[in-house]
């Protein structure tokens, strides 16, 4: 344990709490540990390259038998092809021993799959399909060539009985013997046709038979050994209680772990230190290299554990600990809060402070929504017609009514409302004083809310921005968008082919500050739902450097 548990030598005070680890500012230990981890990283050049690409480190703070502080540190799935790198605290479960049970399987996986691309690329199976689709091609070319030989005959048949000539008995009788031939061709032709590509079928039915049953042994297999997997990562918590994978996920929506669950850092770190007798202190993850093209990473920003993998699991793990309270789940808000812009018998327009929902969510913290209908005594219909995030401060459009609200939703969709905010970005972005962000945006399905820019599913997410000042590191922004996605002012300016400046106080896709995120929607214009004037209304309060 001696190269894993690395001493911490300081007076910085210990927090009374543990991290919270889904919305955090890390504390003094965590970044004292985090240096002495990032020098490590630097000064190593082994497997230096491939660290540069992006990889996601952590630092758990502890405390030894004996009172002694150090930290534990991780890295996120594998590094040079290894889990189990000196430094660095082993994976909860290896899974790449060479000659071990997962990898001996994972062979016979692979062997599978060699033997499908075997079939699949031999000279047997091209020709028989290259055979058997010329010869398909050449059966509808002589079908429907015979079909419209046909549907002339049919033609001319129709034309001379409807041309009013006198037609003898004989002559009818010759048109029908001549439909009827026809008729008895065609299935004479398909008949041929039928015999003349029924071997080449057989047999290439044959061959893709044998693929369909080893796809379906590939899949008996890969999910056994998955399920298998997920039962070796047996999580413990600081009660010393252990739960496997599969029952920690059995009660959530997606009900089985996601590939990769148990490999992150935050489960390694707290499960090292739990089957060595050492107390957690605090923790804290950090981003090294560069950011991937989807989701947004900068280098050395720390970074909240991931929702989807992570939370089941340190749900669990964490229970013994005495835990930092989620930060969103606390506050109640009153009108006090909500400085009315605007208000008729149709609509409000309520002036939202940051920190507080605009409707009701899975946080035990009052809603824009609440507020509104706790102090006009609860039963009137009062719906935004557009979401500001919880961070987010400025003006929200709450309809009274459901015909209303239908108005202002088509208005939205028609882009007929224009809408600007204002923002502090925590950096000066390398652009063009004003310009237009075009990055479609989709949800990360492993780390819901968190959006990805998504190029080939991603729906269209379009920003115009102006900038307005510098200073001191920062910059002022004006930004219209010209769409409406789930967090994309957020993305558009943190990403790397957006501003590559995250907004200021950004949790999820900048640099935690431990305050607000400097975003605010200062200005909003629409059509009156009923009466079809065009209103504009604008913030009091705002941003400014």
């Amino acid at each position: 344990m001696n190269e894993i548990f690395h001493p911490l030598h300081t007076d910085i005070e210990r927090p009374e709490r543990f991290t919270y680890p889904f919305n955090y500012t890390p504390h003094p230990l965590c970044l004292l540990a985090a240096g002495e981890l990032q020098r490590y990283i630097g000064s190593n050049g082994q497997w230096r390259d491939e660290v540069e690409k992006g990889k996601m480190f952590g630092v758990l703070v502890v405390t030894d038998a004996t009172g002694d502080l150090g930290f534990l540190a991780a890295y996120s799935g594998l590094l040079a092809g290894r889990n189990d790198l000196p430094y660095f605290v082993p994976s909860v479960y290896d899974s790449q021993q060479p000659d071990g049970y997962f990898k001996t399987h994972e062979r016979e996986i692979s062997s599978i799959n060699h033997e499908i691309a075997r079939i699949k690329e031999s000279a047997e199976y091209t020709a028989l399909k290259d055979r058997t689709a010329k010869l398909q091609t050449a059966a509808d070319n002589e079908i429907q060539a015979f079909r419209q030989y046909m549907a002339e005959a049919k033609e001319r048949r129709a034309a001379l009985r409807a041309s009013g000539q006198s037609l003898s008995a004989q002559q009818q009788e010759q048109m029908v013997r001549e439909s009827q031939y026809q008729k008895a061709e065609l299935r004479r032709i398909k008949k041929r046709w039928d015999g003349t590509l029924a071997e080449p079928r057989r047999q290439t039915a044959e061959l893709d038979n044998r693929i369909a049953t080893l796809r379906q042994e590939r899949k008996e297999k890969s999910d056994r050994l998955q399920q298998w997997l997920f039962g070796q990562y047996s999580m413990l918590n600081a009660r010393g209680e252990r739960c496997d994978l599969t029952s920690i996920f059995a009660a959530t929506p997606q009900r089985v772990p996601p590939s990769g669950a148990g490999d992150c850092c935050a489960p390694k770190l707290l499960q090292y230190a739990y089957l060595h007798g050492l107390h957690p202190v605090c923790m804290a993850e950090f981003w090294w290299g560069k950011s991937p093209k989807t989701e947004i990473r900068h280098h050395l920003h720390y970074y909240p554990a991931c929702r989807s993998k992570c939370k089941p699991i340190l749900t669990h793990m964490l229970q013994g600990l005495n835990v930092d309270a989620d930060p969103h789940d606390s506050a109640a808000g009153s009108c006090e809060d909500l400085h009315i812009v605007y208000e008729d018998e149709s609509l409000i327009v309520v002036d939202k402070p940051a920190g507080i929902l605009s409707v009701p969510g899975n946080v035990a913290r009052e809603s824009v929504v609440d507020i509104l209908k706790r102090e006009r005594g609860g039963s009137q219909f009062l719906m935004p017609a557009h979401r500001l995030d919880m961070a987010t401060s400025g003006l929200l459009v709450v309809a009274k009514s459901d015909t209303v609200l239908r108005n202002l939703h088509e208005q939205f969709a028609s882009r007929t409302v224009e809408k600007r905010y204002r923002a502090i970005l925590d950096g000066i972005p390398h652009a063009p004083r004003q310009g237009t962000i075009r990055l479609p945006l989709a949800a990360d399905p492993t780390d819901r809310p968190r959006q990805v820019v998504d190029q080939e599913h991603g729906k269209p997410a379009e920003t115009r921005y102006e900038i307005i000042s510098t200073a001191d590191g920062k910059t002022e922004i004006l930004l219209y968008p010209l769409t409406g996605r789930t967090h994309q002012l957020r993305v558009h300016c943190a990403h790397a082919d957006g501003l590559a400046t995250p907004i200021l106080g950004d949790t999820l896709y900048g640099h935690p500050t431990g305050g607000r995120m400097y975003l605010h929607a200062e200005y909003v214009s629409f059509h009156h739902p009923l009466t079809g004037k065009r209103m504009e209304l604008e913030s009091r309060g705002g941003l400014h450097l």
